[in-house]
């Protein structure tokens, strides 16, 4: 069966029922983000509940690295396609090297390396270089974006070396999104819905290795299982979630755009509303949890540029 036509059967079998609005949800959130000095967008979504939250959850965002999720879909849709497999054999040639998060920019030329390494560094330390090859390997900004509207996402797209978005990548950079369809794709993920069963899990296995604990994920128990993605360039911050919590599984993507903190240290306003979002989130869903963070949790990391 065709990528394409399989990802449609999947979604056909398995709908999400329509879901009821938690008000008291809501307007905490507006509360916590009503002061904030840029823009926001948030999208909640409890499994077992069917409740859901919304704040401009519909509204065009940056993703800045979440991108990289729907490029990991892309490099699965081809891995079950025939075309590619997770150990594939590949040879990092120097001149593919981009600044930023990750390790393989420092890589010597010639290095010999396979696709999970790609998928890995792309997905747990958002590795740029990586990233940039695994969306050569998926066929292009054109072929993901193609997958994403096949999937139903108006919004989602890939814009960096993408054929006929250039404008789209002068105002949102590297790719874009509204918080309710990366949640969306997350949801997916998690329900085994998305490629086929073995590429969902997998998927999930890769997200739930994230090297940045010190935003949403350090307001959550660090033995409960957490699958999430983080975006960040100056004027925007966002971040992608799915907490297994002991009352259900709940997701949240926490956008932000034409931020006036740009700054890059712990207490940028955009990451401590991540911080502060996604601890109201674990007490309003666990209200018997007696698990905080730890008091001196900052003191980790100090004021070191990420």
């Amino acid at each position: 069966m065709r990528p394409f036509f399989l990802l449609l059967f999947l979604i056909t079998i398995h709908p999400l029922t329509a879901q009821q609005t938690d008000k008291n949800l809501q307007n905490g959130l507006r509360e916590l983000v009503n002061n904030f000095k840029g823009e926001v967008g948030v999208y909640v979504y409890h499994t077992n509940r069917n409740t859901e939250a919304a704040i401009n959850a519909d509204t065009i965002f940056p993703t800045a690295s979440i991108v990289k999720v729907p490029i990991l879909i892309g490099i699965f849709d081809k891995i079950n396609n025939g075309e590619l497999s997770l150990n594939d054999p590949l040879v990092y040639d120097a001149k593919r090297a981009y600044g930023g998060a990750g390790l393989m920019q420092f890589y010597k030329d010639s290095t010999q390396t396979d696709l999970r390494t790609l998928v890995s560094l792309m997905i747990t330390m958002s590795d740029n270089t990586t990233s940039l090859w695994c969306q050569e390997l998926a066929g292009g900004g054109e072929s993901i974006n193609a997958l994403m509207d096949n999937l139903g996402l108006q919004y989602t797209r890939v814009n960096s070396r993408t054929q006929g978005r250039t404008k789209d990548w002068e105002k949102y950079g590297w790719g874009q999104t509204t918080p309710r369809e990366m949640a969306s794709l997350l949801i997916k993920i998690r329900n085994r819905n998305l490629i086929s069963e073995a590429s969902s899990d997998e998927m999930y296995r890769l997200l739930s290795n994230s090297f940045y604990t010190d935003y949403s994920l350090s307001q959550i128990p660090p033995f409960i299982q957490t699958a999430a993605k983080q975006g960040m360039v100056n004027q925007s911050r966002s971040e992608l979630v799915m907490v297994n919590a002991p009352t259900g599984d709940y997701v949240f993507y926490i956008a932000t755009k034409n931020n006036n903190d740009t700054s890059w240290g712990f207490k940028n306003e955009a990451w401590q509303l991540q911080r502060k979002i996604s601890a109201y989130l674990w007490r309003y869903f666990n209200p018997t949890s007696q698990w905080k963070p730890a008091a001196d949790f900052s003191e980790l990391l100090g004021n070191l540029r990420y």
